[in-house]
């Protein structure tokens, strides 16, 4: 069994246990900022670290998802391009869709890590398995945080944490998906 000791309140995570793996968008997946063109178009920077992360991660046999308070169609394309099992936009209340999810997949709350920075992913941060925020994270998701990541949100920070749940499999996780890629490009 891999644990994590919670910053919390000192309780063991099994991180074995976590089978789902969900985050919001702007402030984790991204730095929070956007992009606004003189025609209104909006764009967002997204690190290709977290994409690797979260690929190996689907890969290795967890659900991978996106709940997002925003209703961006650019959002909704990431989330496509990572072959993610979820995403959720204009989001009311995380927590209620996570269980929502939960029912759906045969899963519990303790079998959820999701990364979040805002308030409104503070009930989620709190409930999950593994609850994560950012260091760009507002102070009371980080009060509630099993684990802050020590990258910002937008660099790196969601591969932080696939890199923590795949543990030792990192490697072996990396060589699945390559062979992955190779079966797909007809190599």
């Amino acid at each position: 069994m891999r644990e994590l000791i919670s910053r919390r309140d000192g309780r063991k995570i099994d991180l074995d246990n976590i089978k789902m793996f969900l985050t919001d968008c702007d402030g984790c997946m991204t730095d929070g900022g956007m992009y606004l063109s003189e025609n209104g178009d909006e764009l967002k920077k997204f690190a290709v670290l977290d994409g690797m992360g979260l690929s190996m991660l689907h890969e290795q046999g967890f659900l991978t998802g996106m709940i997002t308070g925003e209703s961006r169609e650019l959002n909704h394309c990431r989330a496509k391009k990572l072959h993610m099992d979820i995403y959720v936009d204009n989001a009311a209340d995380k927590l209620e869709i996570a269980k929502g999810l939960c029912d759906k997949y045969g899963l519990t709350l303790d079998q959820v890590c999701y990364v979040g920075d805002d308030v409104n992913d503070l009930s989620l941060v709190e409930a999950a398995g593994l609850g994560v925020s950012v260091p760009g994270g507002r102070a009371q998701v980080k009060a509630v945080a099993d684990y802050i990541t020590e990258t910002p949100g937008g660099q790196g920070a969601i591969r932080e944490v696939t890199d923590l749940l795949l543990g030792d499999r990192l490697m072996e996780a990396w060589e699945d998906h390559k062979r992955i890629k190779q079966l797909g490009s007809g190599k």
